[in-house]
């Protein structure tokens, strides 16, 4: 009876026993399954660090590269900024200059101009209303002209001046007197009709001489300055209004006297270039 419970109690410490290892050994199973997802998941975030890690470090190493590209870009842009900065300087300086001596040139003309409509003004004002009807007096572009139609001056097909335009002339020769700095330019012109006479050979001597006789004229008879005076002739080749026409023809036969500032003076006070103010 005491064998049959001893093997009994034996029996169930065993089956105890048994059973205790059993749970033991689940739960190890399953712990060792957890450890092993837990192990695959670190190997898995691992990886992927490692690939976001090369990714970065790529990254890195082309930031750089661009880096030294702009750093690269601004050293050359510097330099040409500076380059730049010392162009500019001189244009600006070029333009001050060009525009000093524009304003140079714009006094240089002011002046001309006002002398200029002076001496109009005296000459006309010294003319009488009749000599106006026959003397046209105009400033352009600085010059002074005054035209003499050629019946006032001259006998009809002649280069002879005729006492009626002495008058005239005396006046004319006064202003031009008056105005020293002025070089005068005598010119005839004449219409298309032919004109063939004893030492007239056409148009073109006509004109030379009639520009030639109001020079000595203002020479001779009222002591002008003859290196001052030019005479020059143009021929028909010069016409103010059609030939067409009798009262176009009239027009073009005329002597102008063009009064001009004498050329190597305009040009001294145009060269003269205005120094910077010291």
């Amino acid at each position: 009876m005491k064998k049959s419970i001893f093997v009994i109690s034996l029996a169930a410490a065993l089956l105890t026993t048994s059973c205790a290892s059993k749970k033991e050994l689940v739960a190890c199973q399953e712990e060792n399954k957890a450890l092993q997802t837990n192990y695959q998941n670190t190997k898995e975030q691992l990886a992927s660090s490692n690939t976001r890690v090369a990714s970065l470090e790529e990254q890195v190493k082309e930031l750089r590269r661009n880096n030294a590209k702009l750093q690269s870009s601004l050293d050359k842009s510097l330099t040409n900024a500076s380059q730049n900065n010392v162009s500019i300087e001189k244009l600006v300086d070029q333009i001050n200059e060009s525009n000093q001596y524009i304003r140079h040139l714009v006094e240089v003309k002011s002046k001309s101009d006002s002398l200029n409509m002076v001496l109009t003004n005296n000459l006309t004002r010294s003319l009488s209303k009749e000599e106006l009807k026959e003397v046209d007096v105009q400033v352009l572009k600085g010059v002074v002209y005054i035209s003499l139609a050629d019946n006032m001056l001259y006998k009809s097909g002649s280069y002879e001046i005729n006492d009626r335009a002495a008058e005239t002339l005396s006046k004319i020769a006064k202003i031009i007197k008056d105005y020293r700095d002025y070089d005068v330019l005598i010119e005839g012109n004449t219409d298309d009709v032919p004109i063939k006479r004893e030492n007239i050979r056409n148009n073109w001597d006509l004109s030379c001489l009639r520009a030639s006789s109001v020079v000595q004229f203002l020479q001779n008879r009222y002591g002008v300055d003859p290196k001052r005076l030019t005479a020059g002739g143009r021929g028909e080749y010069n016409p103010l209004a059609t030939n067409s026409t009798e009262l176009g023809k009239q027009r073009n036969r005329r002597t102008q006297i063009i009064i001009t500032p004498k050329l190597d003076q305009f040009m001294d006070l145009i060269d003269k270039a205005p120094d910077s103010e010291e």
